[in-house]
C-alpha cells in the first residue's frame, strides 16, 4: 500500500504541477470568429446523446473569460497548464485557408500564461474533430491523419517558438471505441470493423504530427497522451490471468506497442482477425516506423484499474471487467485504486522505458453540494487527490521517471456524453452565472504546491 500522506519534500525540485482542461469542454463560442463545427457540435445536437441535451455551446465560457481564468490559474499556484488546440478554430474545414482569428485566441492564451510564469502545454487533439473531415470518412481513412499532420504543422509553426511542450493526441482509444466503436461519444457510430480502422489512422496521425513538430518546432518536446488501467486477474486461475492480459492488450498494449515503435502486439491482431488493421489493409509498408517515431515523454491519464475475469464468447476479448466489493467508487462508478497508479507506472517504465512520463490527467468526480457562497467541501475528490499523489511519490521511489503532474479538471465542464451533470473540477463553476469558486480539493492542492515550492527552495 501507498503512504496516504504524500510529502512534497519528496518530489523533484523540477517537477512540473499543472491542471488540465480540453478546448470543446470549457471554450464555448462554437461559431465566433470562423470556427467551422466539430463532431461535438453534431453529436450534442443528435437527440438522445448527451444528458439532457446539453452542449458546449457555452460551456465554461473560456472563450470570452481568459484573462481571469488565466488568473485563476496562477492563484492556484501551478507551474504548467495543458490545455488543448481546437482543430477546427484554426482549420474551419480541417483543412485549407488558415482561421487566423482562431490561431489568435491560443496566441493570447500562450502569451497570458507566460506572463504569468506558467508553462503552456499544447495538445493539438482532444477529440474535436472538424465535421467536414468526419463527412468524409473522419479517423476511419487515411485521409483524416494527412490533414492531421498539415494542421499540427501550422500550430506547430505559430506556437513553437513559445510553447516547449506539445501532445499529438489525447485518448485515442476513446477517439476509437467510443466513437466509432460503441457510440457513445461522437461521431456516434456502432463499427468495430471502422473502431480498429480508426485506431490506425489515429496512430498514423500521431506520427504525422510528431514530424510536423520535429519540423516546425526543433527546439520542443513532445509526445502523445494515452488513457490507460493496470490491470489485475479477478483471481489467480490461468484463465482469469489470461482474460487480464487480453484486457490489457486491448487497453494498453494496443496503442503502447506501436507508439515504442513495436507495431502492434500479435497477440491482439490474432484475436481481433477480420476487425484488425492488417486484415483490412490498411497497414502500409513504413507505418510501424511512422507510428513510433521518438517521443520525449508519454503522457498518463488515468482514473482508475480494471480487474478481469474469463468470459468465453462475451465480445471479441472473450473476458469482462468485474466490479470489486468493498472499494470506494466516483461518481462514474469507477473504482478508486490509487496503489494501480504506482503499478502502472513502475510497469511502463519497465516494460517501454520512456524519457519521461508525465501523468496529464488524473482527478475524480462527485455529487458535488455547493453552500450560498458557492464553496463546496468535497472531502472524496480531496481524499482522492492526495492519496493519488502518494501514489506518484511512490512510483518515483521505485524508479519510474516521473516528471509532472496534472490535475484533472482545473474547472467544472462539459463532460461530453454526462453533458453538465458530472463534475470533475477542482474549481466549481455555477453554470447559470460562470461563477468559479475553488473548492476544498483546488485549496488542497494549491496549499500542497505551496509546500512543495518552499520544500525545493523555488
Amino acid at each position: 500500500m501507498t503512504n496516504r500522506i504524500p510529502d512534497p519534500a519528496r518530489f523533484p525540485a523540477r517537477f512540473t504541477w499543472g491542471v488540465a482542461t480540453s478546448s470543446y469542454q470549457i471554450e464555448g463560442a462554437p461559431r465566433e470568429n470562423g470556427k467551422g463545427p466539430s463532431i461535438w457540435d453534431t453529436f450534442c445536437r443528435t437527440p438522445g446523446k448527451v444528458r439532457g441535451g446539453d452542449t458546449g455551446d457555452v460551456a465554461c465560457d473560456h472563450y470570452h473569460r481568459l484573462d481571469s481564468d488565466l488568473d485563476m490559474i496562477r492563484d492556484l499556484g501551478v507551474n504548467a497548464y495543458r490545455f488543448s488546440v481546437s482543430w477546427p478554430r484554426i482549420l474551419p474545414h480541417g483543412r485549407g485557408a488558415v482561421n487566423q482569428a482562431g490561431l489568435d485566441f491560443y496566441q493570447r492564451l500562450v502569451d497570458g500564461l507566460l506572463t504569468r510564469g506558467i508553462t503552456p502545454w499544447a495538445t493539438l487533439y482532444h477529440w474535436d474533430l472538424p465535421q467536414t473531415l468526419e463527412d468524409e470518412g473522419g479517423w476511419t481513412v487515411r485521409g483524416t491523419a494527412e490533414a492531421f499532420g498539415t494542421y499540427s504543422a501550422v500550430v506547430a509553426a505559430a506556437l513553437g517558438d513559445r510553447v516547449k511542450h506539445f501532445i499529438t493526441l489525447n485518448e485515442p482509444w476513446c477517439s476509437a471505441y467510443l466513437g466509432y466503436g460503441i457510440g457513445i461519444h461522437a461521431p456516434g457510430r456502432h463499427d468495430l470493423r471502422a473502431s480498429f480502422a480508426a485506431t490506425h489512422h489515429l496512430l498514423v496521425g500521431h506520427g504525422r504530427a510528431m514530424q510536423a513538430i520535429r519540423g516546425q518546432a526543433p527546439g520542443a518536446q513532445a509526445g502523445i497522451t494515452l488513457n490507460l488501467h493496470h490491470t489485475y486477474p479477478a483471481t489467480d486461475t490461468p484463465a482469469d490471468r489470461a482474460a487480464a492480459y487480453r484486457m490489457d492488450g486491448f487497453q494498453n498494449r494496443w496503442y503502447l506497442d506501436p507508439v515504442y515503435g513495436r507495431g502492434y502486439p500479435q497477440d491482439m491482431v490474432d484475436l481481433l482477425g477480420d476487425l484488425s488493421p492488417q486484415a483490412q489493409g490498411l497497414v502500409l509498408p513504413g507505418d510501424t516506423e511512422l507510428m513510433g517515431q521518438p517521443t520525449d515523454f508519454l503522457g498518463v491519464n488515468m482514473y482508475s484499474r480494471a480487474v478481469g475475469q474469463d468470459a468465453p464468447g462475451e465480445g471479441f476479448l472473450h473476458a469482462r471487467q468485474i466490479r470489486p466489493e468493498g472499494s470506494a467508487y466516483t461518481g462514474f462508478d469507477w473504482e478508486v485504486a490509487p496503489d494501480s497508479l504506482t503499478d502502472l507506472l513502475v510497469r511502463l517504465q519497465e516494460d517501454y522505458a520512456p524519457d519521461a512520463i508525465y501523468i496529464t490527467e488524473n482527478g475524480s468526480t462527485y455529487p458535488d453540494v455547493a453552500d450560498e457562497d458557492g464553496n463546496v467541501n468535497d472531502l472524496e475528490r480531496t481524499q482522492y487527490l492526495t492519496e493519488h499523489l502518494a501514489a506518484t511519490q511512490e512510483a518515483l521511489s521505485r524508479g519510474a521517471k516521473v516528471a509532472g503532474y496534472f490535475a484533472w479538471s482545473l474547472m467544472d465542464n462539459f463532460e461530453w456524453a454526462e453533458g453538465y451533470d458530472k463534475r470533475f473540477g477542482i474549481v466549481h463553476v455555477n453554470f447559470d452565472t460562470q461563477v468559479r469558486t475553488p473548492k476544498l480539493s483546488g485549496r488542497t492542492y494549491r496549499d500542497f504546491l505551496a509546500r512543495a515550492g518552499q520544500a525545493v527552495g523555488a
